[in-house]
């Protein structure tokens, strides 16, 4: 037992038990000579939930002024106060600043005001984006307001927004909101919020969880070029080029680049109209930066170069700052200085809400802060992370079976500096310089790669494979050699790969080596939230009196674990196992998630998770706290991708691998996941949420994901009525049920 930051204590004792007979064939022993794998197949799925958004290139000028193409929004409602946001764009006086004038009333007719400022400047510097906070307004009252813009003489107006304050803090009311995440824009249709518009809810506010604008412009791992809409950068000499040849496309970089991203976006007329109609609450996650973004560090290369990108970051914060209507200083009445609010490594949109009595609202920020993939991308299959004696402490605790399991020849390691293994070493290092150079790298970064990964301890399962390609006699016998844990056990099978790194990594052998390197490091390997953000997180949480704590979370709470341990009828051995789907989101801090979510069971009362980023609907019970994530709003299902991916990886659809990962891929899921009550991988969405005093109800509004490239802006309401289906749940005494 040892503590942790708080106060925390984690027992290895304290972690779920390894499966006492998971079998030794089953531990990721992938022969990286063979065919593609079901898991390599599976690890594309998940490489495409880099999901990408993009813009719609038309704007209706009838209904508006044209000098406003992204119309306008509201964010970060409180009792007595709101954000504003506008850009306006006048292409004759471009790097001018431009006067505006903003009125707000009560009334939709604006014949009584409660502001009326006139002395508002778009400054060119911030791409004549403008945020507004307005001050001493009326708590739960509903506000109409516009902006407009005097040229030649005349007044060009927005349309019209409606904005709604907050309850005051212990008003005994209802609080009605919809959550969502995830708008690929490139080829696909904002359906789903034409279907908000078309339900016209009485909402207090929208939460949308990241993954607002994509940063890439046709990635086509995962966007489509159809349909005509496409992300275009206006300087796309200043951005970054990514793939070759057919598959090439940009990834924004510059300041203009990430601004182009939310200009686009939001001339989507459904977008626009749920802006204009709700006050949002946002976070971003990894695409408003980069994709698998950790702090300011990129995921592009998989590790084949250092991918840390401090400029591109602030960029990246800077656009979103400008174009998303939220306060992140709780400034004063007025124009929001956005060159005041701090940037990284000092970003703070972590922030919470009070809605009366029954909500309050924790919005955390899982990106800015938190530590590297526990797996590197370009980590050695053969190193070693837990050696004998490491290995023997971690397993203290365990069953006697599995202590046998470690036991065994498939974990035996030697120290490859040994003068005895200097001709495998040479052999192995010159193997490694042959495929770094083919990832692509120089002369150079091979060489010291190979010099800093081929060295010390080895595991010979994976070694043993490499020098047997070469020389048999190069084979180095396991027999009374020490035993350890390497990279290869927990599904690492190649170099500058994102399988068995930040995807699809082997659940047993991950956690056991996450409980050790947390407990190394005094939690710091699994430190989501930085110190500060902890503090207020735990401090929020526990003083909080309202009847429920939700927390806001840009990547899903729930477990994602496909358990095929007794799927006879997959041949592969090395398939009958235990993965985590992706490690990119809370599976991949398995240590830290205990423990936080113990805590909040045995410390809060009706603590809920909501979250998004992994395009699928789950309602789960984690560690006695309900979560539930939400679907994307366009980016493409893991239903449907896993399909696409297996059959281009030569799986036929009858196929036993096929049936149970994607015929059955929600029925796996639940099998896999006891605490999974409900799991839907191929549709579209939102959740609806409504707060009450004894319990919440959530309704998944979704859609097929095949309805998601067809434009239903131009059918009739009725013909995307008939597409959507609504399923509700009990969120009630910490568990979730149907409704």
């Amino acid at each position: 037992m040892f503590r942790v930051e708080g106060g925390a204590t984690l027992d290895f004792a304290d972690r779920e038990p390894l499966h006492p007979c998971f079998p030794l064939e089953s531990i990721a022993l992938f022969n990286p000579f063979k065919r593609r794998t079901f898991l390599q197949a599976v690890v594309a799925v998940a490489a495409t939930t880099t999901f990408g958004c993009s813009d719609d290139d038309s704007t209706d000028a009838s209904d508006g002024s044209p000098y406003f193409p992204q119309s306008l929004a509201s964010g970060d409602p409180r009792p007595d106060s709101v954000v504003l946001w506008v850009r306006v764009e006048d292409k004759d006086r471009a790097g001018d600043n431009l006067p505006l004038r903003l009125e707000v009333s009560p009334t939709e007719d604006f014949k009584t005001l409660v502001l009326d400022k006139k002395d508002l400047s778009a400054l060119a510097e911030h791409d004549h984006a403008v945020k507004v906070k307005v001050t001493g307004l009326s708590a739960r009252t509903t506000y109409y307001y516009r902006f407009s813009y005097e040229k030649d003489g005349q007044k060009h107006t927005t349309r019209t927004g409606r904005t709604r304050t907050a309850p005051a803090a212990g008003d005994d009311v209802p609080v009605k909101f919809v959550f969502a995440s995830c708008q690929d824009f490139i080829g696909r249709y904002y359906n789903a919020w034409q279907r908000l518009l078309q339900l016209d809810a009485d909402l207090d506010f929208v939460v949308f969880l990241g993954d607002y604008v994509y940063e890439t412009t046709g990635d086509t791992s995962f966007q489509s070029g159809d349909g005509g809409r496409a992300v275009r950068f206006s300087a796309p000499e200043e951005a970054l080029p990514q793939g070759t040849g057919l598959t090439a496309f940009l990834a924004a970089n510059s300041l203009s680049n990430y601004r182009d991203l939310y200009k686009t976006t939001r001339t989507d007329r459904q977008l626009q109209g749920v802006h204009e109609r709700y006050p949002f609450i946002i976070v971003w996650d990894d695409h408003e930066f980069s994709d698998d973004c950790w702090q300011d560090v990129a995921t592009y290369e998989d590790g084949k170069r250092d991918e840390t990108q401090l400029t591109r970051k602030l960029n990246a914060e800077q656009a979103f700052l400008e174009y998303i209507p939220l306060d992140t200083v709780q400034s004063g009445a007025g124009a929001i200085d956005v060159a005041s609010e701090p940037r990284f490594p000092h970003s703070r949109i972590y922030r919470d809400f009070e809605y009366g009595k029954h909500l309050k609202l924790l919005v955390t920020d899982y990106r800015s802060y938190r530590p590297d993939h526990l797996i590197p991308e370009d980590a050695y299959p053969g190193g070693v992370v837990l050696d004998e004696t490491l290995l023997g402490a971690a397993l203290q605790d365990q069953p006697d079976a599995v202590k046998q399991t470690f036991q065994t020849d498939t974990f035996a390691y030697v120290n490859i500096d040994d003068a005895a293994y200097a001709n495998q070493k040479q052999v192995l290092q010159g193997v490694y310089l042959s495929q770094a150079k083919a990832a692509g790298l120089t002369d150079a970064e091979a060489a010291q790669k190979a010099g800093q990964w081929v060295a010390g301890p080895v595991a010979l399962y994976y070694v043993n494979q490499v020098l047997a390609a070469v020389n048999k006699g190069l084979v180095i016998p396991p027999a009374g050699k020490p035993r350890g844990l390497a990279y290869a056990h927990m599904g690492k099978a190649a170099l500058f790969n994102i399988q068995g790194s930040r995807y699809v990594v082997v659940k047993d052998t991950f956690d056991l080596f996450a409980a050790v390197k947390f407990k190394m490091t005094a939690g710091k390997s699994e430190d989501v939230f930085g110190p500060a953000q902890e503090e207020w997180f735990n401090q929020t949480l526990t003083t909080a009196q309202n009847t429920w704590k939700m927390v806001v979370s840009s990547t899903s709470l729930s477990a994602l674990i496909w358990d095929f341990r007794q799927q006879a009828d997959i041949s592969d051995p090395t398939l009958r196992q235990r993965f985590y789907f992706s490690v990119d989101q809370w599976d991949g801090f398995p240590t830290k998630k205990k423990v936080m979510l113990n805590a909040l069971k045995a410390g809060v009362t009706n603590t809920l998770f909501i979250s998004g980023d992994i395009h699928a609907s789950f309602a789960s019970v984690e560690e006695g706290v309900p979560t539930l994530t939400a679907p994307a709003i366009t980016s493409g299902s893991i239903k449907s991708l896993a399909s696409l991916a297996l059959i281009g990886a030569g799986y036929a659809t009858g196929a036993p691998v096929y049936q149970h990962a994607v015929v059955e891929m929600e029925k796996t899921l639940q099998a896999s996941n006891p605490g999974l009550r409900f799991a839907d991988a191929d549709s579209h969405g939102f959740v609806l949420m409504e707060v009450k005093a004894d319990e919440t109800l959530a309704t998944f509004h979704l859609i097929p994901a095949g309805e998601v490239a067809k434009d239903y802006s131009k059918r009739a309401d009725s013909e995307l009525e008939a597409k959507f289906t609504a399923k509700t749940f009990r969120v009630k005494n910490s568990d979730i049920q149907p409704a």
